[in-house]
């Protein structure tokens, strides 16, 4: 039975489980007994797969951002910074930038591989935030340990987004979220997997047990993190109600440039 490096946990322990065709290519996949990870192969078809930033099948982007506003709202409640400074980072076309700075956060946008068209003026560069965001992209990282360091020097808190990977390990046809029609879907992750990742970088993990992931700097109770986030994302203006929009100062800022 073939062995594989696991790209979290870095032990030659990931088991090779299935073979899949992804973008014309027979992509092998490798489970670690160590971590949970599922992984593939090293990724060659990554520059086909990312011709566009954003792949065609992402339907629900507008619905998930929508969503996504309430649950960050509602997290830095749960952190005691409810009017912290929160960087989005693969923040796409800004929509979620955006719309939290219509709710009163001072959000800014960060992404290496998309344009900024809805958020503009508003990038990261250097600033400290109090909470950094990553919404369905650490299922695309090769390196999933090395970019959490990364996104922890800017804040000491990450909120993330990824579905977790069933156990027993479903087959290829079995789970849309593999993303075989597109290929940027690398890594899968499980709650040990995230427990290894917490523990690693000392980090408390609170989580929903499906999509959301919270690594926070001090603990923060699972139950109420977890209503809370439910509330939030069917009813923000419950976090929201006491910030001012940045819809008009954003206005002004662009308009009077320095």
């Amino acid at each position: 039975m073939t062995s594989r490096h696991c790209r979290v946990c870095k032990t030659q322990s990931g088991r090779s489980i299935f073979t899949a065709l992804i973008l014309n290519q027979a992509v092998n996949y490798y489970e670690c007994a160590t971590c949970g990870y599922v992984q593939t192969e090293e990724p060659t078809w990554l520059d086909k797969a990312y011709a566009s930033p954003i792949n065609k099948c992402d339907t629900g982007m507008l619905q998930r951002n929508l969503s996504n506003v309430g649950i960050v709202l509602a997290s830095l409640a749960c952190i005691n910074q409810r009017e912290g400074r929160v960087v989005d980072s693969a923040g796409g076309y800004g929509i979620l930038v955006r719309l939290l700075r219509d709710a009163g956060i001072e959000a800014l946008w960060s992404d290496a591989y998309c344009q900024n068209l809805l958020a503009a003026g508003f990038e990261h560069t250097t600033e400290r935030a109090d909470l950094v965001t990553a919404f369905e992209v650490f299922e695309h990282f090769v390196n999933p340990l090395e970019e959490m360091q990364k996104l922890l020097t800017t804040a000491p808190n990450l909120l993330l987004s990824t579905l977790l990977i069933p156990k027993p390990t479903p087959a290829p046809k079995d789970w849309w979220y593999y993303g075989l029609d597109h290929g940027q879907h690398i890594g899968f992750f499980r709650l040990q997997t995230l427990e290894f990742l917490a523990n690693k970088l000392g980090k408390h993990l609170v989580t929903d047990g499906a999509g959301y992931h919270f690594f926070t700097e001090n603990k923060v109770f699972n139950v109420k993190w977890k209503v809370a986030i439910k509330m939030g994302s069917r009813f923000p203006s419950l976090f929201s109600r006491d910030l001012k929009s940045k819809v008009w100062s954003d206005f002004q800022e662009m308009s009077n440039p320095k």
